[in-house]
């Protein structure tokens, strides 16, 4: 995918949609060598004080096997102390669950929460820097959809641990939470992450519930200059839950887009990124669409359904991504999702 024409903020964007059309399968690796090296200083599992009666929390019960997206195992035999993360999605996970005191470096792209901009930087999300994600020290580090299974590879051959997810659903970043939080025995902190997401998708699945199949609104989504996402991926499922149907749904995967085509598809209902600009032109993306030859024909332009979103909510298959679904439902049907 070319990147000279978007600005810095939009790459972390455009890698991901490039590694998301790639295979993260790859063969079963063996069990790591030395599971002592994943393990760290055991973490704090939440205790209510709300009552004299003890509460039964859940607590991981270690050693601990788990799988990562690659198909290689790995045995925790207690929590990690130090993780590092290379993704901005999981990035998010992590101090969603409360690990902030735990994470030891991020990814240059990583500005969500606040607190994560401190946090020393490790470089790219599909090839962070070696020596410094090296020098972090780091019992752990996690890595999502940006890095393929290549790249994931050539780290570990330095005895890096990395872990690898590779979210392709609004279900499969449910279950990375829950598996983050098995990992590091936050698990009650990652079921409350998890139980807001759930209550999200519910709020907008029921209040589109009775939106009948013949008059369901077409939908286009451009979440950079020229790229679309089609079936297969996460933001498809997110058009689909909020009652929509994407009209670039014919092809797999992100890729660029026929202008043609979604003139002749003709949208009700335009989604764009926000505050994108193409470095080329300086044109912010929505002047970009609403200015295309034809596309004022297009019954968005037309009746001024075209929407911006924040671009990280729709992008990131993190905890934040059902905050991006009632967002993108809202802009859809805004009579039906308050």
């Amino acid at each position: 995918m070319k990147q000279k024409w978007v600005t810095k903020g939009l790459v972390a964007t455009l890698a991901l949609a490039t590694a998301v059309s790639l295979s993260a399968c790859a063969k079963k690796e063996a069990e790591i060598s030395d599971p002592s090296k994943l393990g760290g200083g055991s973490t704090k599992a939440p205790v209510s004080t709300a009552s004299a009666t003890p509460v039964a929390v859940k607590k991981t019960t270690y050693p601990l096997k788990v799988k990562d997206a690659t198909g290689k195992e790995f045995t925790f035999d207690k929590a990690p102390e130090k993780i590092a993360s290379v993704s901005p999605a999981e990035t998010e996970a992590l101090f969603a669950i409360g690990l902030e005191s735990n994470i030891v470096g991020v990814s240059d792209y990583d500005d969500y929460p606040e607190a994560a901009k401190s946090k020393p930087k490790l470089g790219s999300i599909v090839k962070p820097n070696v020596e410094a994600v090296i020098a972090s020290n780091a019992n752990l580090v996690i890595t999502g959809v940006s890095m393929n299974a290549e790249s994931v590879e050539k780290l570990r051959a330095l005895n890096i641990n990395v872990f690898k997810v590779d979210p392709k659903t609004l279900d499969d970043a449910i279950t990375n939470i829950q598996t983050f939080g098995q990992i590091t025995d936050h698990q009650e902190q990652a079921d409350k992450v998890v139980s807001k997401m759930k209550a999200d998708r519910q709020k907008v699945v029921d209040a589109v519930k009775d939106v009948k199949q013949e008059n369901k609104k077409k939908v286009y989504i451009e979440f950079a200059p020229g790229w679309t996402v089609g079936s297969g991926v996460f933001m498809d499922e997110l058009i689909k839950l909020s009652g929509g149907v994407n009209v670039a749904a014919d092809k797999e995967g992100w890729y660029e887009i026929s202008e043609e085509k979604i003139i002749q598809q003709n949208p009700s209902v335009i989604l764009f990124g926000n505050g994108i600009i193409d470095s080329k032109t300086k044109k912010p993306l929505e002047d970009i669409i609403r200015t295309r030859g034809g596309w004022d024909a297009i019954d968005a332009v037309k009746n001024k359904r075209v929407i911006g979103l924040d671009q990280n909510l729709l992008s990131r298959p993190g905890p934040r991504l059902t905050d991006g679904l009632v967002e993108m439902a809202k802009g859809i049907y805004p009579e039906l999702v308050k």
